[in-house]
């Protein structure tokens, strides 16, 4: 793995500005991909359903703001989203499976999943056994997200590595490529509970894992980066990158997701800047 190359390629994808007239566009096709998220302890059913709403009409005063991709939460919230959601196009997505260690014994992180799904969950968000990996058990770590896929039944799987753990370029690209051959849907990055989240080159790490993957198989696996994304100009970046690695056909909610908790509301405000020249006040947006 070529450390130096890769960085240098995520940088100067990064580098790489937007002209105004496409800026409008970019803006609504990030919203369109965002896993919009509330994952905390103090998580409610009055919180999640305000979430919700704000997934389905991001800009209350503006129609023309399309929703997002999902909502995700914790399993015990899956029923209120998924009430909450009901027949917006807004998916729900549930981490699952001991997020977000990954630790608990096989059989428990499968009911876990079971039980999302049957509560309404479109899409389960898993993480790596980053234990079994990192001690050299590949096929453990392949079978566990071999089980996880087939106790999804319809759900998609987003399989988290955690690359912030995982000590390298070389073994990100290893992790992610044993996902997929175990039937993950999406590969993402972090859970973003670690200091350590999403970076552009490690996103350019997995990216061209899913280039070879597909190139191999056939089969087109999603990205999805996540932890510390909170503007529009990362998001911007995080577009640039797909798009210029995988091809447009990357570009969209089905192989393409950002999650985050505040994206949302700094790229409101740059569309509010498109339209009146000035940046909104802090009433411009909702921080639900």
């Amino acid at each position: 793995m070529d450390q130096v190359g890769l960085e240098a390629r995520a940088a100067e994808l990064g580098g790489r500005s937007i002209k105004t007239s496409s800026k409008r566009a970019a803006l609504h096709l990030a919203i369109r991909c965002i896993d919009l998220t509330t994952l905390e302890g103090a998580d409610t059913p009055g919180k999640v359903a305000s979430l919700c709403r704000k997934a389905i009409r991001p800009d209350a005063t503006n129609p023309a703001i399309p929703r997002v991709a999902a909502v995700c939460v914790y399993p015990e919230m899956v029923t209120h989203a998924t009430a909450a959601v009901a027949g917006t196009g807004v998916a729900v997505a549930s981490v699952a499976g001991a997020f977000p260690s990954g630790l608990s014994d096989i059989d428990v992180r499968t009911d876990d999943i079971r039980s999302s799904v049957a509560d309404g969950a479109d899409e389960i968000d898993i993480v790596l056994n980053r234990s079994a990996f990192l001690s050299g058990d590949l096929s453990r770590v392949h079978d566990e997200v071999a089980a996880s896929k087939e106790a999804c039944g319809d759900a998609h799987l987003k399989v988290i590595l955690e690359t912030g753990e995982l000590g390298g370029y070389e073994p990100v690209r290893r992790a992610s490529m044993l996902a997929m051959a175990a039937g993950a849907d999406f590969i993402k990055t972090s859970t973003g509970k670690i200091p350590k989240a999403a970076t552009p080159a490690m996103a350019l790490c997995m990216a061209e894992a899913i280039r070879e993957y597909a190139h191999q198989t056939g089969r087109a696996v999603g990205f999805k980066a996540a932890g510390g994304i909170r503007t529009a100009k990362q998001a911007w970046h995080y577009l640039v990158l797909m798009g210029e690695t995988l091809g447009p056909e990357w570009l969209t909610p089905e192989r393409f997701r950002l999650g985050a908790s505040s994206l949302l509301n700094d790229i409101l405000l740059q569309l509010g800047k498109l339209d009146s020249g000035r940046y909104g006040g802090p009433d411009y947006v909702t921080v639900d």
